[in-house]
């Protein structure tokens, strides 16, 4: 097939250009020919609240990623869709992740359309763990342009309803594995690297700071005196995208001080693997979650996992077996914290984790996309 990916792509960074350099390889591995359209213009920098939104990192490999979006001008998505028209492909995937690239995306693809090409929406949020009055004017015309959905949790197949008012086909397929960050090193070679100490049990918590993802409430949960006696210490490593005062005040308040290594900067591709070596047991301690790469890296580099259930974070990891599912509660986080270290689960739960990981292989998402319009609708 002639595959064109439509989203975020080198030379910006995060998240949501990984997943989609990732699927391009994925496609381009099993012979199709792929092309990632990506921005010229992504944000404007008042819409951004971190430092940079363009990596430091080389262009991936064997990839064609043409930059020639503009998301602030209509005009010019009117070009960018009939370019792609232009072009035939069999398979238009829209990278959905907010609602303010919702007029932009829904534009493109009016203009895209053809009866030979499938328009299809990947969500990655339909509906934001933050929400704003956009979440409730802009969406509607993005969903209306697509042909089907994919979602990476059930949680989000319900949001995609709402908006749906044709019961168009979806399918949901796990958020797969982030494989591309290099084998784990050893405890002791991470530690020099980050300059820690090796003896120590680390729990981290990985990827960038807002309220719903609860770093509150794990720090609350550290200050349970039960976890000064393993001794553990708790890495964060990601870039504030809000003030970040309120937590340098709350750690001082619980007296965490010797107790949090804080690595508050964006974290590139090459640092990733230092930070999941060395750790313990990744915490994914969520107020709002529809799936995680966090914890999809963590799988690759057969790490524990804490998370709260909330969204689709469920789903991926069965409590009790690849980690624990707790409420949104420190007292419930700081019970497992304990339960893992006293009774030394790691492991067992690493065993279970290199038989679950199975489950998230690039090539079964490539397959529910594939099958969208052969698969009945959930």
């Amino acid at each position: 097939m002639k595959i064109i990916i439509v989203g975020t792509a080198f030379p910006y960074r995060g998240g949501l250009a990984t997943y989609n350099e990732r699927l391009a390889h994925e496609y381009a591995k099993q012979g199709h020919e792929v092309e990632i359209i990506t921005f010229t213009l992504q944000y404007p920098a008042f819409l951004f609240p971190g430092k940079s939104q363009y990596s430091a990192e080389f262009a991936p490999e064997d990839l064609k990623i043409t930059r020639m979006i503009n998301s602030m001008n209509p005009l010019n998505w009117i070009k960018v869709g009939r370019n792609i028209k232009k072009k035939s492909p069999d398979m238009v995937i829209f990278c959905y992740w907010m609602a303010f690239i919702a007029p932009c995306f829904g534009t493109i693809a009016r203009y895209a359309h053809s009866p030979k090409t499938k328009m299809v929406a990947m969500i990655h949020n339909m509906i934001p763990h933050e929400p704003t009055i956009l979440d409730k004017l802009f969406p509607k015309y993005f969903v209306k342009a697509m042909d089907g959905f994919v979602a990476m949790a059930e949680s989000v197949v319900a949001d995609i309803n709402h908006f749906d008012t044709e019961n168009k086909p979806k399918v949901v397929s796990p958020h797969p594995i982030y494989d591309h960050y290099g084998d784990a090193l050893t405890k002791k070679e991470a530690a020099i690297k980050l300059g820690l100490y090796e003896q120590n049990n680390y729990v981290l918590f990985f990827g960038f700071i807002r309220n719903y993802k609860g770093l509150d409430l794990l720090l609350e949960a550290f200050a349970d005196k039960r976890l000064r006696k393993f001794p553990v210490k708790l890495i964060v490593a990601g870039e504030f995208y809000e003030n970040p005062a309120p937590y340098m005040q709350q750690i001082i308040r619980l007296g965490l001080d010797d107790m949090v290594e804080l690595r508050t900067k964006f974290i590139p591709d090459n640092e990733v693997r230092n930070y999941f070596s060395i750790a313990d047991l990744v915490a994914q301690p969520y107020r709002t979650a529809t799936q995680s790469g966090v914890s999809q890296i963590a799988y690759h580099f057969e790490k524990p996992m804490l998370v709260t259930n909330v969204g689709g974070l469920a789903e991926i990891i069965p409590d009790g077996k690849v980690g624990y599912v707790t409420e949104v509660d420190p007292k419930q986080i700081a019970d497992s914290l304990v339960d893992f270290f006293a009774n030394d689960r790691s492991g067992k739960m690493i065993e279970n984790i290199k038989i679950e990981k199975q489950k998230f292989l690039w090539s079964r998402m490539t397959d529910a996309i594939n099958g969208l319009f052969s698969t009945p609708n959930p």
